[in-house]
């Protein structure tokens, strides 16, 4: 049977593969559309399981908040030029919405993530032509208030949850935008862990500007580093990005920030 430019074009446009694919398996199915969907289909499998070893460090992350739920995803591609393309960044938009539909629960939910967007990522993958990965998912389902901030056209995300009395010039984005220039590691020094502070304080304790100081009083400098440590790594203690004189913990006393995350592409 001949394969026609019309009949081309009606398989690409129902299944979004290359013409060039889509006339091998119109030819290889002698013309039958729905056969050569399938073969198609087929095709993206073999080619989603031969790169599926590929190194994917490129990609975007992306969230979407709907009244007390929201989601945040990171997916991966090989490289920066298959992250910034049209369809790529469509998918991700695309499986935010599915995931956040789909999936239940409070807190990390990659593996039910993975499992409902397997075959679109088979898919894309055979669109694309490179490896392709759902990385992780993680749901809010919030009884407070959500905010979410992508930097970088979605090379780094933040969402995080408050509760309580929020002021009213303080913008939640502002706090979104705070944690992505300052990457605090706690919420307040209330929930480190002993054993961290403990690390944290044999490390200073160790270190020559100590150890230079009188022993009677390096207790005491190690306190004040410790202290200047919370400061450092805590969100509510940092000085604010806005104004360095302050803290987010001054300018809201009467909020609480619940959770939050901070998800760089690549990142461990």
């Amino acid at each position: 049977m001949a394969i026609t430019a019309a009949m081309v074009k009606e398989l690409r446009d129902k299944t979004d593969a290359g013409m060039m694919d889509c006339k091998k398996a119109l030819s290889e199915t002698n013309g039958n559309m729905e056969e050569a969907i399938a073969y198609l289909r087929k095709h993206g499998i073999a080619k989603a399981e031969k790169r599926s070893d590929r190194s994917v460090k490129e990609g975007r992350v992306f969230s979407i908040i709907e009244g007390a739920n929201g989601i945040m995803i990171e997916v991966c591609s090989e490289t920066d030029f298959v992250a910034s393309n049209d369809k790529f960044q469509a998918y991700v938009k695309e499986a935010a919405a599915r995931i956040l539909a789909g999936t239940k629960g409070n807190g990390d939910v990659t593996e039910q993530a993975q499992e409902l967007e397997k075959e679109n990522l088979v898919n894309l993958i055979a669109v694309i032509g490179e490896n392709i990965q759902l990385r992780r998912a993680v749901r809010f389902e919030a009884t407070g208030t959500l905010a979410t901030y992508l930097h970088l056209g979605g090379k780094l995300g933040v969402m995080l949850e408050v509760e309580g009395e929020i002021p009213a010039d303080l913008k939640l984005m502002d706090i979104c935008m705070h944690i992505t220039v300052y990457d605090p590691l706690y919420i307040t020094s209330n929930e480190i862990p002993a054993e961290r502070i403990a690390q944290e304080r044999e490390v200073l304790a160790a270190s020559e500007d100590v150890m230079s100081k009188p022993e009677a009083i390096r207790p005491k400098i190690v306190d004040g580093k410790i202290a200047k440590w919370f400061k450092e790594v805590c969100l509510m203690d940092q000085a604010w990005f806005n104004d360095e004189k302050t803290t987010l913990g001054k300018i809201a006393p009467k909020m609480t920030v619940k959770k939050f995350i901070r998800w760089k592409v690549g990142q461990d």
